[in-house]
């Protein structure tokens, strides 16, 4: 019996040495990256990347009712953020600055949380409507996310049939083996991943970004709910858009320190970020506890979208008014691992520093 818990303190101790250098690779080959990219370049891993980032918060408290949007509200929203963000008199010119028509536009959307908690479709219709109007095709609009399954049961296949647009999952399309994140930390591929069922060295090392992203679409649109998420701190723009692009990433979610590393790192890949043209962040409500299930006693009605092109600034925007409502709730705040939108910074996705971000309120 001696002997046997003996050799429970040996393993436990040799787990968390393991651990600490797995932490330790990610965290090195984070700044060989930076250091790899900044020697390709000038002084800047993206050349002109701007030192501040600029949001606009469009506001009115008449477009969501008893956790209801109103649609009618929520088009003209769309085109006042669009216009005010690109200094464009209308939401067409607008558009013209950051798509052409030929763009095959990817409508990124966080649908597992559901119609009320997620990405909303009434505002996912505003874009669609707003971008069919600047006179991009129909068939060059895709709806898409990680499960076909979740983007059905929050009324996004309704939305896609009524506006003659396309939607598919990311998951189900299939992953391209030329582009894909890797790392030292091995994960267990499970059924749908590129890897399942293959064994061999380094099997479980990569995460193979979807064919929807590399052959389907030119660019993306980013819209995500402003909705907690215990270990990112918002289900936003960042841990969004990479965990909903790559398979085998189940082996990131159980420490915060993996998130750190993988989600900005991941975000990073050209066939995912240089793609990105727009950030929207739908904070018609504010979730602020409960993740992917719909707790409406902790939430609540801002009637906001914010816009942006810098995704990192408006997940450290959101973190901070998740932040704001716990308090005026009294409720315990939660430990937020900002070392996520530190690394992106670090990687010059975009700005980190609440000081270098400048917010401007329309009506």
């Amino acid at each position: 019996m001696v002997a046997f818990a003996a050799r429970r303190v040996k393993k436990r101790a040799i787990y968390k040495v393991i651990k600490r250098l797995i932490l330790l690779v990610a965290c090195c080959q984070l700044l060989v990256a930076l250091q790899q990219a900044r020697a390709d370049g000038v002084n800047s891993v993206r050349p002109n990347f701007p030192d501040r980032a600029r949001i606009i918060i469009v506001q009115d408290p008449l477009a969501i009712e008893a956790f209801n949007p109103r649609a009618e509200r929520i088009e003209p929203m769309v085109n006042r953020g669009l216009t005010s963000l690109t200094g464009k008199e209308t939401a067409a010119a607008a558009w013209r600055t950051l798509i052409s028509t030929q763009d095959v536009v990817g409508i990124k959307v966080l649908s597992a949380s559901g119609i009320t908690s997620g990405t909303r479709p009434a505002v996912v219709a505003a874009i669609v409507q707003s971008l069919l109007s600047a006179g991009l095709p129909p068939q060059n609009i895709l709806i898409w996310d990680k499960h076909s399954a979740d983007l059905r049961l929050a009324g996004f296949f309704e939305l896609a049939q009524r506006y003659g647009v396309r939607i598919a999952s990311s998951a189900e399309a299939g992953y391209d083996e030329k582009a894909y994140y890797e790392i030292v930390l091995l994960g267990r591929p499970v059924w749908g991943d590129h890897e399942f069922g293959k064994t061999g060295e380094g099997v479980g090392r990569k995460s193979f970004v979807s064919k929807l992203v590399t052959q389907k679409m030119t660019k993306i649109i980013n819209v995500t709910p402003l909705l907690n998420h215990n270990l990112a701190g918002v289900s936003g723009n960042l841990y969004g858009l990479a965990m909903g692009s790559v398979d085998n990433m189940i082996r990131f979610e159980f420490g915060g320190d993996r998130l750190a590393s993988a989600v900005p790192e991941i975000y990073a890949l050209p066939e995912l970020g240089d793609r990105v043209v727009l950030n929207i962040v739908d904070a018609l409500i504010c979730q602020y506890q409960g993740e992917e299930r719909t707790l409406l006693h902790y939430s609540s009605m801002l009637g906001q979208l914010r816009f942006s092109t810098d995704p990192v600034a408006l997940d450290v925007l959101s973190i901070q008014e998740l932040n704001r409502q716990r308090q005026l709730a009294k409720i315990p705040g939660l430990t937020t691992n900002l070392q996520i939108y530190t690394n992106a910074s670090l990687l010059e996705i975009g700005v980190s520093n609440p000081g270098k971000i400048d917010v401007l309120t329309v009506p």
